[in-house]
C-alpha cells in the first residue's frame, strides 16, 4: 500500500517527536555494554524513517547507516544530516530483503515498525537479511513489539499533538482486531496538519500482524542464528515483569 502519511517526511518527524533521540541513544549504548559481545564501530536503523536516533549515533563518532524503502524519508534524511553536520550512509531497500556491503555491529528497528513484516515468512526474511548483516556478537533490538493485544486497553484510539515552529500536527492511532485467529490487525493513522493557516490531513489503513511473545521467541529460534536476550523495558535496561507494549526485544548474533 502507498502511505500517505510516510510521504510527509517532515511532518512525520514532528508528529513523533514526542522521542528523546539522546536518551535512546545513550539506552542502544548502555545495552551494548552489557549484552554486546564485541566493539560496535557502526550501526544500522532499520526502516529508518527520519532517523532521530541514528542521527545521535553519528554524533557519537559511529559509522550509521539508515535503511528504508522509502526515497523521500532518505531524501529528508540526507538534507537533516547535512545541516547537522554529521555523516549517515543511506540505503534505499525492504527490511526483510536487503544485503549491506559491509557489516555492521549493532542493528536496531524503532517504534513498533517490525509489525509492517506483515506475515512469519516476512518477519524471517528480515532476521535472515540482519544475519547476514550484522558481525557476531552483534545485538539486534527491536523496539515496541506488540505483545499486549490481549488488553482491552490496547484497542482504544490514542491521540497527541506535537508543535514545531508554526507546524501544529495532531496524531490519531489505532488498532482494530480484523482477523484473531490469524493475529491480523488493522491500522489507521490520521494525521491533521497546520502548517502556517494551512491545513491537509494524511491518512494510512493497514493490515498488519501481531506476533505474540513465545511465537517471537519460536521465530528466532527456526531462524537459529540469533540467541533470545529477553524482553525489556522500553526506557531502561531492565528485563519486563509483565506484558507491555512499550518494550524491547534484544537478540544477539551467534
Amino acid at each position: 500500500m502507498k502511505s500517505q502519511i510516510y510521504d510527509q517526511a517532515r511532518y512525520y518527524e514532528i508528529a513523533f517527536s514526542f522521542v528523546d533521540q539522546k536518551k535512546q541513544a545513550d539506552l542502544f549504548e548502555q545495552f551494548i555494554k552489557k549484552y554486546g559481545k564485541i566493539k560496535v564501530e557502526a550501526v544500522l536503523d532499520l526502516a529508518c524513517g527520519t532517523a532521530l536516533q541514528l542521527r545521535e549515533m553519528a554524533k557519537k563518532g559511529y559509522k550509521s547507516i539508515g535503511l528504508d524503502s522509502s526515497s523521500k524519508m532518505l531524501d529528508y534524511l540526507r538534507e537533516e544530516s547535512s545541516r547537522e553536520k554529521v555523516e549517515i550512509e543511506t540505503v534505499k531497500a525492504e527490511m526483510s530483503r536487503f544485503k549491506l556491503k559491509q557489516k555492521v555491529d549493532f542493528a536496531y528497528i524503532m517504534m513498533g515498525s517490525i509489525v509492517y513484516t506483515k506475515n512469519n515468512e516476512l518477519f524471517l526474511s528480515n532476521l535472515n537479511s540482519v544475519v547476514d548483516s550484522l558481525n557476531s556478537g552483534g545485538l539486534y533490538l527491536i523496539e515496541n513489539l506488540d505483545i499486549n493485544w490481549a488488553n482491552p486497553k490496547f484497542w482504544k484510539p490514542q491521540s497527541w499533538t506535537m508543535r514545531r515552529g508554526k507546524i501544529k500536527v495532531k496524531t490519531t492511532f489505532q488498532l482494530n482486531p480484523k482477523d484473531l485467529l490469524s493475529q491480523i490487525v488493522t491500522q489507521t493513522i490520521k494525521l491533521e496538519v497546520d502548517d502556517d493557516g494551512k491545513k491537509m490531513e494524511f491518512f494510512d489503513k493497514d493490515d498488519v500482524k501481531i506476533v505474540s511473545p513465545e511465537e517471537f521467541k519460536l521465530l528466532v529460534e527456526k531462524n537459529g542464528k540469533f540467541e533470545f536476550v529477553g524482553f525489556f523495558e522500553r526506557e531502561k535496561v531492565k528485563l519486563l515483569k509483565e506484558v507491555s507494549s512499550n518494550n524491547i526485544a534484544l537478540l544477539r548474533r551467534k
